[in-house]
């Protein structure tokens, strides 16, 4: 028994001793483990907190650069309106046009800074993760942009007349429509919300898991490794780095796609009767 009792102890100190040097990656590697506000049924983890935080930013900055407008902007009001003036004019006017753009602007201005304020805090020391990495804010801004141009489409055309439009494609052979009826209402109704969602959610969540691998690998050379190893901490800094600079590029791209696309998918509404 006691033989045996000192090889179940070997044993156990062995597992503990690999157990200490190396575990299989889990997703807590990539998503810190989340730090909650018991609130009854509004509980909020850590990526919820971020969503917020990055919102209540956004609308700071602009009720602070538009609380007393000038006539020529300055300081932060000269910030703020460079900023909508692009998205107005590179976005929602160039794909709407004047008058539509201005009515649907606010919708468009919308979701643009909510996307790059959440992506921006993926490098944002301490905050270090965007929530749209995770499916949830993407799958509302997503929504968002789905019942703006399902409606704006209903409303001109009516609920019929709309769904027709959009799957029906003139000018092909009638034995045709067997097969493009299903392609179109799958492509309309449920790939355009889905590719919004996922193209988001993924680039970010793949940045930011390679930001958490370089520099993870920079933190192991460094600090863990020891010895000659210690070399190989320098190229994983400088690709980390390098990375974060073009992390700040996805963040605008992101931004930008997603607002361009909800707008394009506007105007195909709008002339759902030119299909």
């Amino acid at each position: 028994m006691m033989a045996a009792d000192r090889l179940r102890e070997r044993t156990l100190s062995v597992t503990t001793l690999a157990a200490d040097e190396f575990h299989a990656p889990s997703l807590d590697d990539f998503f810190p483990p989340s730090v909650l506000i018991h609130a009854g049924p509004f509980e909020l983890d850590r990526l919820m907190l971020i969503r917020i935080l990055m919102s209540v930013l956004v609308a700071a900055f602009f009720a602070i650069a538009m609380r007393s407008p000038r006539l020529i902007p300055r300081g932060v009001q000269n910030v703020a309106e460079i900023a909508l003036d692009f998205v107005r004019i590179q976005i929602a006017e160039d794909v709407l046009g004047k008058e539509q753009g201005k009515r649907f602007l606010p919708v468009i201005t919308t979701i643009f800074f909510l996307v790059i304020a959440s992506n921006v805090s993926a490098i944002i020391p301490f905050l270090n993760i965007s929530p749209n990495a995770r499916i949830g804010m993407p799958l509302v801004l997503a929504a968002l942009a789905y019942i703006v141009f399902n409606y704006v489409g209903i409303k001109k055309y009516g609920f019929f007349k709309y769904v027709k439009s959009t799957i029906v494609v003139p000018g092909v052979p009638p034995a045709l429509h067997v097969l493009l009826i299903p392609i179109e209402f799958i492509s309309t109704f449920v790939l355009r919300p889905f590719t919004l969602m996922v193209r988001l959610m993924a680039n970010m969540l793949a940045g930011h898991i390679l930001l958490v691998l370089f520099f993870s690998a920079t933190n192991y050379f460094f600090f863990v490794s020891g010895g000659f190893q210690a070399i190989f901490g320098v190229p994983s800094i400088i690709a980390g780095l390098a990375f974060t600079f073009f992390e700040l590029l996805v963040i605008f791209l992101q931004a930008y796609v997603f607002a361009l696309l909800a707008a394009v998918y506007i105007d195909i509404a709008l002339h759902a009767d030119e299909h």
